[in-house]
């Protein structure tokens, strides 16, 4: 039967049968894909873990989908209402992305799964079958997707899904379960074709991380629609070996897997109260302004962000939109890249109860740490609440909103300390009732040298401003092994050497972790450095830690050495230089 017969006889089905029961099947079926992409997704987290176009262990895009995932299925089940009532279901949906999204894939994501709720939603109301909705859910989650990011690179799960939208948009007259797969098909040519659009890849062997856990999304669709469906084999899981020759330092100056990045002075960033019809001319005015540009929010609240020269125009184009809340402007030290799809997460973590009292202060301080002795360190510079994560997990939404929730101060600083973490944070300064400001610090170090200048009986202001200057004068740099064969500017990478990271990406590459150690401290340290600070982390030795003390110490005699353990997984020493 094809689609459209298929339609009008399940419209004459419907004049006989109640409404509520459509929606019912509707939203049985609904729930049904979150059910399926949960169990896909955990099932494959590893392999699409391992698409990782860097050599750091830092694969994460799995792990941060298939808990995003998790999070929108456990808020469904919450109520058992959720699974009979379209609307309690979609605003389950939506609300368990929102606050379960973790990292950057995790947030785009949230934003597909939002639109395809909404699209089931509709053909519910309408009448029509769970298929149009499917149809229409597509389109609308790729459309709030491609607008969370102005300017999105091609290549990445924005692409793969704007392709399964658009083959979805133009079917043939056919029956569901030929169409699924026509959509199917389209979204893996989509995802296939990622390593052309993005040259990162093509160096890797690998394809999108983020679009290939799009199309297990397809796939939990079709396990729904197609009676008989059969699992598929997917190759593209299989990929990670080290691609040609020509693969070079892949992180840019920003500390960006993408080579097209911003070289723009300034990062703007506001919350916007303003209508969706405002925002959209918005949107156009800042596209001739600047690049880097995220522009996400419902309910008439907007997180906008963008990189430019000229901060006076930017600020201009949100006044005109509509009302500014808690503007921040940053001279940016070193760029921000516009995504970073593959960066670590293993798990979760909550509010850390030991946090410092706010009672009395007029700032209050949120801090994300990925070890116990840095979370020490962070409550003895005076850090309220501290949610465990960063590069070995990251936190979701909700862990972030929990700890702001939590302290009694109604202005609230948040330092994500982990470039994932960032977009997360700022969703959940959205969602709190509070002012909160996130200073974006891409590390724990960046993080130490803000807390050097937080004073709780500032305002939120000074205080930002004083951090974000403090955050500048610090040079940071980490040591971690590689976990895949690869190479880089300066010749090869056997899997397990030690690699040396700085703003400007892989710096040293020794097979020794005293060795690489050294020679990264040497290209940090410059002329008037004063402090250098090493966390160590597992994997690092009293016997190292102290042949690095005693070459600093004779190398550069003015410098003073500050040694502190942080316990933080997969990299034995992060690195400080002031």
């Amino acid at each position: 039967m094809n689609r459209k017969k298929r339609v009008q006889s399940r419209s004459l089905i419907l004049a006989f049968a109640p409404m509520d029961h459509a929606q019912e099947l509707s939203t049985k079926n609904l729930v049904g894909v979150i059910e399926a992409s949960a169990e896909m997704l955990q099932r494959f987290k590893g392999s699409i873990n391992r698409l990782n176009v860097y050599p750091v262990p830092d694969g994460d895009t799995g792990s941060n989908l298939a808990l995003t995932f998790q999070s929108v299925l456990d808020e469904v089940r919450a109520n058992k209402d959720n699974l009979s009532d379209i609307d309690l279901c979609v605003k389950a949906i939506s609300k368990g992305a929102l606050m379960g999204a973790r990292g950057n894939s995790g947030v785009i994501f949230s934003q597909i799964i939002r639109g395809f709720a909404e699209g089931v939603k509709r053909s519910a109301i309408t009448g029509d079958d769970f298929f149009q909705g499917v149809i229409w859910g597509l389109g609308i989650g790729s459309d709030l997707a491609d607008k969370a990011v102005l300017k999105p690179v091609e290549g990445t799960i924005l692409t793969v899904a704007r392709k399964a939208a658009a083959v979805a948009g133009s079917l043939p007259e056919t029956d569901q379960v030929t169409s699924i797969y026509q959509i199917r098909d389209g979204s893996v040519e989509a995802l296939l074709d990622t390593p052309r659009l993005l040259p990162i890849l093509a160096a890797a062997n690998v394809v999108d991380a983020g679009g290939a856990g799009f199309v297990l999304f397809i796939d939990a669709i079709a396990k729904i629609v197609d009676p008989d469906y059969r699992e598929w084999e997917r190759t593209w899981l299989n990929q990670g070996s080290p691609g040609p020759s020509e693969f070079v330092n892949a992180i840019d100056d920003q500390g960006s897997p993408f080579g097209d990045v911003s070289e723009l002075k300034y990062e703007v960033m506001f919350l916007l109260e303003s209508t969706d019809a405002a925002v959209d001319g918005f949107r156009e005015v800042w596209a001739g302004t600047g690049d880097s540009i995220v522009i996400v929010g419902q309910d008439g609240i907007w997180n906008c962000h963008i990189h430019t020269d000229d901060i006076g125009a930017s600020i201009e184009a949100g006044i005109e939109a509509g009302r500014l809340r808690n503007i921040r402007v940053t001279d940016l030290s070193e760029q921000v890249s516009e995504e970073r799809w593959v960066v670590a997460a293993q798990g979760s973590g909550a509010p850390d109860p030991l946090g410092v009292s706010d009672e009395g202060s007029i700032t209050s301080v949120v801090a994300v740490a990925n070890g116990e002795g840095i979370g020490r360190i962070f409550r003895s510079m005076g850090v309220n609440r501290i949610v465990m994560g960063g590069q070995s997990m990251n936190p979701s939404t909700a862990d972030i909103v929990a700890a702001i929730d939590e302290l009694e101060s109604d202005k609230v600083i948040v330092l994500p300390n982990n470039p994932n973490i960032i977009p997360v944070a700022q969703l959940a300064s959205e969602l709190s009732s509070r002012e909160v400001v996130v200073l974006p610090t891409s590390g724990v170090i960046e993080g130490f040298a803000a807390l050097m200048e937080f004073d709780p009986a500032a305002s939120i202001a000074e205080n930002v401003d004083s951090m974000s200057a403090s955050v500048k004068r610090v040079v940071a740099g980490e040591v971690t092994r590689a976990v895949r064969s690869s190479t880089w500017s300066g010749g090869k990478i056997s899997k397990g050497s030690y690699l040396g990271i700085g703003r400007g990406g892989i710096l040293s590459v020794e097979p020794r972790l005293v060795d690489v150690s050294k020679k990264l401290l040497e290209m940090l340290i410059s002329p008037g450095a004063e402090i250098v600070t090493v966390i160590e982390g597992e994997g690092s030795s009293q016997a190292v830690t102290r042949e690095i003390y005693e070459w600093v110490a004779s190398k550069w005699s003015q410098i003073e050495v500050e040694i502190h353990h942080g316990g933080q997984p997969l990299y034995p020493y992060l690195f400080g230089v002031e």
